[in-house]
């Protein structure tokens, strides 16, 4: 399974960093310590910021909570972006080959 193979070495997340490309333009996140993708809306775009934690065999509430508790969404403030911020917690078991996700609201 490809994508069991290469979720770890996060290669899989090449059709994500397309994902909304006239939409969004993505941020690098520097070093450890920041979320593992950020999307922040073009100028010409209504949509919220996306911040995306990806876990592997955790757990998506732990991904939300670690966005939560080292406050990434400063990362995206910082860039002067005043809009919505929507959390995304992705995780990956090996146990059972699937994804969850959670989505919540930056508040």
């Amino acid at each position: 399974d490809i994508l069991h193979m290469t979720w770890r070495k996060r290669k899989s997340l090449s059709p994500m960093k397309k994902f909304g490309k006239n939409l969004y333009r993505q941020l690098k996140t520097g070093p450890a310590g920041y979320a593992d993708i950020l999307f922040l809306p073009k100028c010409t775009s209504d949509k919220p910021a996306l911040i995306i934690e990806l876990k592997w065999d955790k757990s998506a509430k732990k991904a939300i909570t670690q966005m939560k508790d080292r406050q990434y969404h400063q990362f995206i403030e910082k860039t002067g972006y005043q809009g919505n911020i929507l959390l995304i917690g992705i995780n990956y078991s090996t146990k059972t080959r699937k994804h969850t996700c959670i989505i919540e609201k930056y508040c």
